[in-house]
């Protein structure tokens, strides 16, 4: 359960990159030290910056210039990828058109899927089906992605392998049926800045992304340098600011961990308001239970909890079907 965090820990999981796979990591107090302290932010927050990832930072970068570029193009350009569930919700979709509670985001956005081919999952993956959208201009958008969604894939399994640790059990606890063939998701995401019209042009609301929680494990955000938009809420209800540090990744965890965890860790409410007159990238990556894994608490965690299931089997598919179905307009 999140606490009253007033600031969001910063850990250098270089020694566990390193070392994740060593079958002597557990004897290494470099690595025994990122546990630990992945172990407190978790509890504490649920979300952490790390650093020592390895992703080279030109990539990084890269990826948010190409995603200005894309956002820059006229709206009729954009919408010959719109999203629609024909598509497996993938695609672009306009500013308004994603819905958070009940309101509309102020955010325009690339949404991407770990691709599935039909009936590779039978019912429970129709909804998804099909292959991603990219566009034709930036022309190297398609394969810079790719390779970004290819070192945030390994870098996101090293870090749920150190989380592993710190509940407990193996650092293989995730692997096999319950996250071996990791769904992903990517989505780019641009943010308006505040209008300069004083009202005239104004939005109806000026939140980027309402108050939400992510659905799987462990979620990458990249965001752009120089602009404070992402927010925390800690257990008293404030908003805790999550600004960028370069060189970092903001990582928080979401709600299949809470459940793998039987809420030793949970899954902290975030938003987006961007308040600055620029325009702002975040590049968000989402790494997930195997689509069709069945998830629940895990035994070495209801252990540590009395004995007592906190929360029923859900199948990750599903929670993301469901979610997909009625987060658009």
């Amino acid at each position: 359960m999140a606490t009253d965090f007033k600031s969001i820990p910063i850990i250098d999981i270089s020694p566990l990159v390193a070392k994740c796979d060593d079958p002597k990591r557990v004897q290494d107090p470099d690595v025994l030290e990122v546990v630990g302290q992945l172990d407190q932010a978790c509890r504490e927050a649920g979300f952490f910056y790390v650093k020592g990832h390895g992703i080279p930072d030109s990539l990084i970068k890269d990826v948010k210039n190409v995603s200005h570029k894309f956002f820059d193009l006229p709206y009729e350009e954009k919408m010959k990828i719109k999203l629609s569930p024909a598509a497996g919700y993938r695609g672009y979709q306009r500013i308004g058109e994603n819905i958070t509670k009940g309101i509309p985001d102020m955010h325009e956005a690339i949404d991407c899927y770990k691709e599935i081919t039909p009936g590779m999952y039978g019912a429970l993956g129709r909804v998804i089906e099909g292959v991603n959208q990219w566009p034709h201009d930036p022309p190297y958008i398609k394969v810079l992605m790719e390779e970004y969604i290819s070192f945030c894939t390994d870098l996101s399994r090293k870090i749920v392998r150190g989380i592993a640790l710190a509940l407990g059990g193996s650092a293989d606890e995730f692997e096999g049926e319950r996250a071996g063939d990791a769904f992903w998701v990517l989505r780019v995401i641009g943010y308006p800045g505040v209008s300069n019209t004083n009202g005239q042009n104004a939005p109806e609301n000026d939140i980027g992304c309402g108050a939400h929680t992510d659905y799987g494990l462990v979620t990458l955000v990249n965001q752009d340098d120089g602009i404070t938009a992402l927010q925390v809420r800690n257990q008293s209800g404030e908003w805790i600011s999550a600004p960028p540090i370069p060189g970092t990744f903001v990582c928080n965890i979401g709600d299949m961990l809470k459940i793998w965890s039987n809420g030793i860790y949970d899954s902290t409410l975030h938003r987006v308001i961007n308040s600055s007159p620029k325009y702002r990238v975040c590049v968000a990556y989402f790494y997930e239970p195997n689509f069709d894994a069945a998830v629940e608490p895990l035994d070495v965690c209801k252990e540590k909890t009395g004995g007592i299931k906190k929360y029923g089997k859900a199948v990750y598919g599903e929670h993301l079907a469901s979610k997909l179905e009625t987060n658009f307009v």
